[in-house]
């Protein structure tokens, strides 16, 4: 009888049958490891050079989704994400009411950028105050007299401001209106702060790098990005002063000054925008990462929580490197003791370092 014949053919197929359901069982099990996360676009620039390092380092995939605040606090509400990431901080009692953890994963800063011929990065000096007029409708012109006073010797058109924002749910509105309503008792009063607010004029763009690209496009434009997307697009950023009466440039040390101090045992959700220190940025913020304190995929979680231990302990140099601040590392070290509220169905801390 033939090799070739069905009675052969029936144990050969079986065989390659077999070893392609176990190579599919391996990739399933290798996969089982990797995590997701969506949220905030403001600190997707760090998270994308520590996921990288990261799964050079342990083979575990961090798939994170930059998608606005709103839209990780919706995915990690939902669980249908490991972790979801924010930079406008949920309250405590609403994190009880959840029952969710959050901690404060890097620091960094929103910055005003602006399109105008002539002026160069760092040359252009705005009050909050200024801002919060330019945003209000108030400000209409480059010629302004309040403008033109902060600034006369640069070459301001007398063109019509076009104000940029932030079209979807966004901390990093979040951070910028918290602090012009802090600056402006009339910004306060008629438009406040949130992730989304009701902007009297101007044109909306979806995300970080949305903004970045209006701004870039359009003439005599200004808008507010975190600082890594200043960088990476080239844009023209403004020096704003601060609450000491200071004229600071935006950048790690800064952002970094504006954290100095700042008890976060008395509050998962710190502010940080308009502090005291001479050398502070004004526009500082954290961004957070939420998590179920009881989660539906363990693994997942845990793995979840390797990944940030191990960025607090190896990631500060490429944080910085893309004009991020680090958390200290003393602060670091407390929260991760706060981890262990992250537990199994046994009641076991998922993670322990």
């Amino acid at each position: 009888m033939k090799e070739d014949s069905p009675m052969f053919a029936t144990p050969i197929h079986t065989t390659r049958a077999l070893l392609l359901a176990m190579c599919a069982a391996a990739a399933i099990g290798a996969n089982a490891q990797d995590i997701t996360g969506a949220g905030a676009t403001f600190p997707a620039p760090a998270y994308a050079k520590w996921a990288e390092a990261f799964s050079r380092e342990t083979g575990i995939k961090v798939n994170y989704q930059a998608i606005g605040s709103s839209g990780g606090i919706r995915q990690i509400d939902s669980r249908t994400v490991d972790f979801g990431a924010t930079d406008a901080p949920l309250k405590d009692e609403e994190l009880e009411r959840k029952s969710q953890l959050q901690f404060p994963a890097l620091i960094g800063g929103v910055v005003p950028v602006v399109n105008l011929r002539g002026v160069k990065p760092g040359e252009l000096r705005l009050t909050g105050a200024v801002l919060a007029d330019i945003y209000m409708g108030k400000l209409t012109r480059w010629s302004d007299p309040a403008i033109k006073a902060l600034n006369p010797n640069l070459p301001l058109p007398d063109a019509t401001i076009a104000p940029v924002y932030r079209s979807d749910g966004s901390g990093t509105t979040f951070i910028f209106t918290n602090y012009l309503s802090k600056v402006s008792s009339d910004w306060r009063s008629r438009i406040g702060e949130g992730a989304t607010v009701g902007w009297p004029l101007g044109t909306g763009g979806r995300g970080n790098p949305g903004v970045a690209a209006l701004v870039a496009r359009v003439s005599n434009s200004i808008g507010y990005v975190e600082y890594a997307y200043v960088q990476q697009s080239r844009l023209t950023h403004a020096i704003v002063q601060n609450a000491a009466g200071q004229w600071v440039a935006p950048g790690t040390e800064a952002f970094r000054a504006a954290s100095t101090g700042v008890d976060w045992n008395a509050s998962s959700g710190q502010m940080l925008t308009q502090q005291t220190s001479p050398e502070a940025w004004p526009i500082t913020g954290a961004t957070f990462v939420l998590m179920p304190r009881k989660p539906e995929r363990p693994e997942q979680a845990a793995n979840s929580l390797r990944f940030f231990h191990w960025a607090f302990q190896n990631g500060a140099e490429l944080a910085q490197s893309l004009g991020y601040a680090a958390l200290p590392p003393a602060v670091a070290s407390t929260l991760v003791t706060r981890w262990e509220g992250i537990t199994g169905a046994d009641g076991k801390p998922l993670f322990k370092p």
